[in-house]
């Protein structure tokens, strides 16, 4: 397995530079992947397919889904991209490389949890303060459009949040100078897991079903049902820094609430 890897490696490596591989590469693999993954949200919304798992009643209408496709393709190309190709001197110089030999796995693993950790204390506090009234007003609301979230929604936001937001997921590679296949495995994950948060459904294969400290769609969905001054449940990834700060108390009360009325309705059935 290591050497086909390797092997895939080599040819990315000869036929294309370091700097095309680490601004396109990586513009094409998140777009690929942001895309391959959220889509499906919006047929399920469509067709009704698996409704039994959605969130909320509620359905996004085609025309509004067509309008965040066309906004995202032209935030992506419009701000997304000139952000990685201004970033590549900056990863560069911290250390960021594509040659042979790749990083071991307890290097890739390691340099991850990290990202993931750094990424949802800087995403915490900076959503916190997007949150405030004259930012949300301005910029932050664009992203609650859709009150109702899919897939696709994850990125659908202003492009000043989307550079601000954004700093939170560069910042652990910006200062540790991964090699690429690495920031390329975080870029995916990190992808999969905002479009996942923003799906609209909680599915029993869910993540949060099997890992306690990870938020996920049914956490996120909260935030987007209510008031921007009422919604907590501030995190990107997990679920801590909302629970040490006593922004999730509202979520936690509602699904307290849920669990005694599924109990209640248990009990009456049984007598």
């Amino acid at each position: 397995m290591a050497s086909f890897v390797e092997s895939g490696w080599q040819f990315l490596i000869t036929h294309f530079s370091d700097f095309q591989l680490a601004c396109f590469g990586s513009f094409f693999l998140h777009e690929s992947v942001f895309f391959l993954s959220g889509l499906p949200f919006v047929w399920f919304e469509r067709s009704g397919w698996l409704s039994k798992y959605k969130i909320q009643g509620k359905n996004n209408s085609p025309a509004a889904q067509e309008k965040c496709i066309i906004r995202l393709i032209l935030y992506h190309f419009g701000v997304n991209l000139p952000v990685v190709i201004c970033s590549y001197p900056v990863f560069k110089y911290m250390g960021m490389r594509s040659s042979l030999p790749l990083p071991s796995w307890n290097i890739i693993l390691t340099q991850i949890i990290f990202y993931f950790i750094l990424e949802d204390f800087v995403f915490y506090w900076g959503h916190r303060i997007l949150h405030t009234k004259w930012l949300y007003k301005h910029v932050h609301s664009v992203h609650h459009e859709y009150a109702t979230p899919f897939g696709l929604t994850s990125e659908y936001a202003h492009p000043a949040e989307i550079l601000f937001l954004g700093f939170a997921t560069i910042i652990g590679p910006a200062v540790t100078g991964p090699h690429l296949v690495t920031l390329w495995l975080w870029m995916t994950l990190r992808v999969l897991e905002t479009v996942e948060a923003h799906c609209g459904y909680h599915f029993p294969w869910s993540p949060s079903n099997f890992f306690p400290v990870y938020g996920g769609s049914d956490f996120h969905d909260y935030h987007h049902r209510l008031l921007y001054t009422k919604s907590g449940n501030y995190s990107s990834t997990f679920t801590y820094m909302d629970w040490i700060f006593g922004t999730d108390i509202g979520y936690r009360k509602l699904k307290a609430l849920k669990r005694a009325t599924i109990e209640d309705n248990i009990e009456q059935k049984k007598h």
